[in-house]
């Protein structure tokens, strides 16, 4: 039996932050707009992020901003100028939502939650005429129409314009698991970004796991990152890891500088303080370093020396020895994807005309803190809004 057809003026396909903004311009210009996800509720993963507070964007200048999306940064500019942090902002207060700006410049909404947000979101697209679908999985084109598998069975959707926020291939169970790369190109390789790193501990880590290590600097492949992160049973997480996702996945050497504001001549005049011949460990302690920054120190540089200099040295540039990125199942996001060059500058498919991509589906990397989200939303606005004109069109 041949699967039911419709025809519609926009579809988008992927109901995370991209796919919604998309279908909210789409919508505002006056275009009937239908939203389709494969899951059984939408933006998942939105409301994921959502309890560790959702960090929507990052209070900085434009030129930091923009610099923190490395090679993408220049292909997303002109999107992120047109809906960068200040506009990210607007919208969600537009939304009704109160916001703070935390110490690091990080942005959140009052109540910490991605919830409120997202009912508001969706009311407003309600209100405007959006249909949403869910249980709706996209299986390609067929003869020019968009095929899906939905509770009903196949079903198929030729549309005037279709935007395409798919999302990567990170936290699959949330909905987005790469499959459309196979209907897709030309599409890098995912890989985890923004995750934990494996370590193989000795069993004298164990009483660690789960502890945080706070106020250090970590530094690989140049770059440095200033923060916390977490020992776990796996390895190492949390956002001074994640901040470091690019370089470490290319195999940089990682070092931790565990008294990051004190520079090695000053460290090492107070670790001379010391009784003389006082054993490193016994120095560690009156350091006031805590239980979980001295495990690291006895688990990585044993036998430590006694000389305070080159004690300085070593914890000031601790070497933490990674065996790889943690899987993707586990990742905030993934690199990789549709490569931007399949795209023109309005971020349509260079051999697809009428159908625009958008979101995290596309091959640009960001770290957290605020940067994730706002490019989602960014694309995600432009996506839309050129699709609209090319309706017009």
């Amino acid at each position: 039996m041949s699967a039911e057809s419709e025809t519609v003026e926009a579809l988008v396909i992927g109901a995370g932050p991209a796919g919604l903004m998309a279908a909210e311009a789409l919508a505002g210009a006056g275009l009937s707009v239908v939203v389709v996800d494969r899951m059984p509720s939408v933006a998942r993963k939105f409301l994921m992020a959502g309890k560790s507070g959702l960090n929507l964007t990052k209070a900085e200048p434009f030129e930091r901003f923009v610099a923190a999306y490395g090679e993408g940064a220049e292909r997303l500019r002109p999107m992120l100028e047109e809906f960068g942090p200040d506009e990210v902002a607007a919208w969600a207060r537009g939304l009704g939502q109160d916001l703070f700006t935390g110490s690091t410049g990080r942005v959140f909404p009052t109540v910490m939650k991605a919830s409120p947000l997202l009912r508001a979101w969706l009311a407003r697209l309600d209100g405007a005429g959006v249909s949403l679908r869910t249980r709706w999985a996209w299986r390609g084109w067929e003869e020019g129409a968009a095929v899906f598998d939905t509770p009903d069975g196949a079903r198929r959707i030729a549309a005037g314009v279709t935007v395409l926020a798919l999302g990567g291939a990170s936290w699959p169970r949330l909905g987005a698991d790469g499959a459309w790369a196979a209907w897709l190109g030309p599409v890098d390789p995912f890989v985890p970004s923004n995750c934990g790193f494996r370590v193989a501990w000795s069993d004298h880590m164990a009483p660690q796991f789960g502890a945080p290590v706070k106020a250090v600097a970590l530094h690989a492949g140049g770059q440095v990152s200033r923060g916390e992160f977490v020992i776990s049973r796996a390895g190492v997480e949390g956002g001074a890891i994640y901040a470091l996702s690019a370089p470490l996945r290319e195999g940089a050497a990682l070092t931790l500088d565990l008294f990051p504001d004190l520079d090695t001549d000053t460290l090492t005049a107070r670790l001379a303080k010391g009784r003389k011949g006082e054993s490193g460990a016994k120095a560690l302690r009156r350091m006031k370093l805590d239980e979980a920054k001295r495990a690291l120190v006895m688990e990585l540089a044993r036998p430590l020396p006694k000389d305070p200099a080159a004690l300085a040295g070593v914890l000031k540039a601790l070497p933490l020895p990674l065996a790889g990125p943690q899987g993707m199942e586990r990742a905030i996001s993934s690199a990789g994807g549709l490569r931007l060059e399949a795209l023109d500058a309005q971020l349509m498919l260079r051999d697809r005309p009428g159908v625009f991509a958008a979101g995290e589906m596309l091959g640009w990397d960001a770290p957290t803190g605020g940067y994730l989200l706002t490019a989602c939303l960014a694309t995600g606005l432009a996506a839309g809004r050129a699709a609209a004109d090319y309706a017009r069109r």
